[in-house]
């Protein structure tokens, strides 16, 4: 029995987590692809193997991070911001990038939270890469 799953990119491994790992962050990646109305990129597994279309991933993950970044609902970027950092690694290792990164997010009326002392701040990008170099870092390949 094999105590771990692959996600990859043709022969390249970007990741190799516990099954139980591997299987929530499936699970979380289609129930969030759902809110940023994209695919996920991330094909069914296949002998203890998830192949990931980086073209398609990236621009999952970018358009997660915008969300992230663009929301100004604590709760709503609490959620998605495990899952996020997480895949980050996943875009950094493949040598790619995500554009909404280094782009100035607008507020996304959609999840607003308002506080004692109005709107509250949009995600924080520096909070994001910290949360991504600290999975980075747990993240056997």
């Amino acid at each position: 029995m094999n105590m771990s799953q692959y996600f990859q990119a043709g022969d390249l491994v970007l990741w190799n987590p516990s099954n139980r790992v591997a299987e929530l962050f499936v699970r979380t990646s289609n129930a969030v692809a759902d809110l940023v109305d994209r695919p996920t990129g991330i094909g069914p597994m296949q002998a203890d193997e998830y192949d990931i279309d980086l073209d398609v991933f990236a621009d999952f993950v970018d358009a997660l991070v915008a969300q992230y970044l663009s929301s100004s609902h604590t709760i709503l970027r609490s959620l998605l911001e495990g899952f996020t950092a997480t895949a980050l690694v996943l875009v950094d290792r493949a040598g790619r990038s995500v554009r909404s990164l280094q782009a100035t997010a607008t507020l996304d009326p959609r999840d607003v939270s308002v506080g004692a002392g109005g709107i509250r701040p949009l995600g924080d990008p520096a909070r994001l890469h910290e949360l991504a170099s600290t999975h980075a870092a747990a993240m056997p390949v």
